[in-house]
């Protein structure tokens, strides 16, 4: 492959999920399978109902350009869209189906393409979500009523099954269209893989297409065998993937719209999640679901707003960082940047803060970043350790309560080489 180490601490990323059913206040493609015990506040229709807002999608208050900026203001690196998921509904203007934004729907104009272009303007790397199941194509095949109760690894056409290669010819099509038609493309966020085995879905003859058409894009691992990084989803790992990896979660507990959630994450929840994702070197692909009409709920632009607010004081902390090294130690992650260790402070200190395991003797200067409040402290280590050219001990640095962050405080230690 080629340049992908932008992914490497780019720290927060935007994903978008989206699609008709955004109308009728739905959850992306699940309700139209009777839900999945993963969403909570998922809901069930009919296979029907699920599909009939296509014909009435006209997002009049969708603004790209808007979403980009916003974006960036809250220190996103990079936005990924679903270009198509589970419904098989196509957010971008194809060739191969007639269920698409472009051709089904009143809007008739082509989301993916807005998209691409604003982010683009802003300087974000351009990601698009594409889920290899197809509950509406014909030759998948299409999910209906009578397959309910949805289960997992059900439908299964093996490899030589022909109407599952015409699916796999027209996926692959799609694929092609994406990759060709959008300009460059940074990174694809595959989805739908646990459906078939990889052997039917050749996942290596549709890396090489990517290779053959965009080399530098950057794959997730759910294009199974054929990954560049771990996507675990909706929760902090108790150990961290050993190579690349994001953690992708929603605001509330929703995918798509739905105004029946209301269980959204505080700013501060979700900022302090940025704060340990980026300490373990992960990157945090945080949801928004516009309306039917394409606008953002209010709740969302609003935690958008909050997180950009804390980026601006704090970013260099938790972006091209790496983990603080072990064995530093204190309460709450690290991150570092060549000679500058940031200490989050998730939790309110009480007077000062204790970091073991640090070269005191390097130790110049402790700060408090958006300030630059200079912060007294003292070191100390074993007796003997003291004659040591570099020896490693434990600082303790007071800390005022009204240099106080009311989200998250961070501490910038600086060290001589």
């Amino acid at each position: 492959m080629g340049e992908t180490s932008w992914f490497d601490g780019a720290g927060l990323g935007i994903f978008v999920h989206w699609d008709h059913a955004s109308q009728q206040g739905l959850e992306v493609s699940w309700p139209m399978v009777g839900g999945v015990f993963a969403l909570e506040l998922g809901q069930s229709v009919s296979v029907e109902q699920y599909h009939s807002s296509a014909a009435t999608f006209d997002p009049v208050h969708w603004d790209a350009a808007a979403l980009a900026g916003l974006a960036k203001r809250a220190g996103a690196r990079y936005a990924v869209l679903t270009s198509k998921h589970h419904s098989g509904y196509s957010m971008f203007d194809t060739a191969l189906s007639e269920f698409s934004v472009v051709k089904a729907s009143p809007y008739g104009r082509d989301i993916v393409a807005q998209f691409v272009e604003a982010m683009r303007n802003e300087g974000i790397r351009v990601g698009l979500y594409y889920s290899l199941s197809d509950w509406s194509h014909p030759d998948y095949p299409a999910f209906t009523e009578a397959d309910k109760p949805y289960r997992f690894g059900m439908s299964p056409p093996y490899p030589g099954d022909e109407r599952f290669e015409s699916y796999r010819q027209f996926m692959l099509g799609q694929l092609r269209e994406l990759l060709t038609n959008y300009g460059p493309i940074d990174l694809l966020w595959f989805d739908g893989q646990w459906e078939r085995h990889i052997d039917q879905w050749r996942t290596e003859e549709i890396r090489q297409l990517i290779r053959d058409l965009q080399p530098d894009v950057i794959v997730n691992d759910r294009l199974t065998g054929a990954g560049d990084y771990e996507t675990p989803e909706q929760f902090m790992p108790a150990k961290p993937p050993t190579g690349r990896w994001e953690v992708c979660m929603t605001m509330n507990e929703s995918w798509g719209y739905n105004p029946a959630d209301d269980r959204y994450k505080s700013p501060r929840q979700l900022v302090h999640t940025l704060c340990e994702t980026t300490a373990r070197g992960g990157n945090l692909l945080l949801n928004v679901s516009p309306k039917g009409d394409g606008s953002l709920p209010e709740e969302q632009v609003e935690r958008l707003e909050a997180v950009g607010s804390w980026v601006e004081r704090h970013g260099e902390a938790v972006f091209g960082v790496r983990p603080g090294l072990e064995p530093w130690q204190h309460y709450g992650p690290s991150t570092r940047r060549d000679r500058r260790i940031y200490l989050h402070l998730l939790a309110r200190p009480y007077e000062s803060v204790t970091v073991r395991g640090i070269p005191v003797k390097r130790l110049t200067r402790a700060v408090v970043l958006g300030t630059g409040q200079e912060l007294r402290f003292r070191t100390r280590t074993a007796l003997i350790d003291h004659f040591n050219p570099d020896p490693l001990g434990e600082a303790t640095i007071w800390f005022p309560a009204e240099a106080s962050d009311d989200i998250a405080s961070v501490v910038a230690l600086d060290l001589e080489s």
